[in-house]
């Protein structure tokens, strides 16, 4: 019996084939999140005291409680950070952050940085925060001062060791771990993120939004990347003679874990004594929740695999009775 025969089998058995990379994909997808609120910011930033109660914030910074954390203002020298409070002991994260830089002249500077740093914040000459800091800065520079080649604004990595300066007068060349270029970035005609994804030892990724709403470009991706243990996260920005306004609009920071115990097991939170019993039943929802859908595929699977028999026998019954 030939197969091209039968369009009804041909289809019943492709959809069977969709159904088996569903199931496999949902078995393989072992790494699971949760939230870390301690390290996360939204709307309205303040709490009713008008404190807020996992971020210190100083310099130039403004808070707008219903649309943005405000670095700098588009003032000549300027400078603002964020940081929190408690330290980020999660051994696998990640950051998705929305910000916007923006302002009216044709020429801007000096753009903006995160932190994930051994220390909390500290002014000084790195947009806006100290030099020789250990740790991670990804730096959104605005302003070219002296790199042939590249195509501004840039967005840089550096892992500091505690000794080594920032490249000022280079841009950064001379410690760069890896970047890209992102011109458009600034004055975006939509929302902007950075999404920065972290596998203890293991990888460091970052990916960006800004050429289209939804649409995540990658940035760089690099292996054996090594932080300290225990870090803080910030933003801070600065503005020279020229200026922007450089703001932080949400954070959303996730721990990275995985249920069966593999690489993504790090699952060490700050605010873990005060909350285990409840992770636990998050875990367990999680677990539960792949099981669900693992069965639920089965089931689905199961129920192809009759349809399909049933197809092909039928089509097998109704050519045989034709020939005779």
């Amino acid at each position: 019996m030939a197969l091209t025969n039968f369009a009804p089998l041909r289809g019943a058995i492709s959809l069977l084939l969709a159904v088996w990379t569903l199931v496999a994909f949902a078995q393989d997808s072992d790494v699971k999140s949760i939230p870390l609120r301690t390290h996360s910011l939204q709307s309205p930033y303040l709490d009713s005291d008008m404190q807020s109660r996992w971020f210190d914030f100083g310099g130039s910074t403004l808070i707008r409680a219903d649309q943005y954390v405000r670095l700098t203002s588009q003032h000549p020298s300027q400078s603002g950070w964020i940081f929190s409070r408690v330290p980020l002991t999660a051994t696998n994260w990640e950051i998705e952050v929305e910000f916007s830089i923006s302002g009216t002249g044709n020429l801007f500077g000096d753009g903006m940085a995160m932190w994930v740093t051994k220390n909390r914040a500290e002014q000084g000459p790195v947009f806006g925060m100290k030099d020789q800091f250990e740790g991670l800065g990804l730096f959104f520079d605005t302003y070219k001062n002296n790199r042939p080649g590249v195509v501004f604004p840039y967005v840089m990595a550096m892992v500091g060791d505690g000794q080594t300066s920032y490249d000022q007068a280079n841009d950064g060349k001379a410690n760069e771990l890896a970047g890209c270029s992102a011109r458009g970035i600034r004055n975006a005609d939509q929302e902007t993120r950075a999404r920065i994804t972290y596998f203890q030892d293991k990888m460091l990724t970052v990916d960006l939004m800004y050429k289209k709403e939804g649409e995540w470009t990658r940035c760089f991706e690099v292996p054996n990347v090594k932080l300290p243990s225990v870090t803080y996260l910030g933003f801070s920005a600065e503005t020279g003679e020229l200026s922007d306004n450089h703001d932080i609009i949400s954070v959303q920071t996730k721990n990275l874990y995985s249920p069966s115990g593999g690489s993504a097991a790090g699952n060490r939170d700050y605010s873990r004594d005060k909350g285990r019993k409840n992770r636990g039943k998050k875990n367990k929802k999680a677990k539960e929740g792949t099981s669900w859908l693992g069965y639920l595929m089965r089931f689905v699977l199961l129920g192809m695999v009759v349809a399909a028999a049933y197809v092909g026998y039928t089509a097998y019954r109704t050519r045989r009775r034709d020939r005779f």
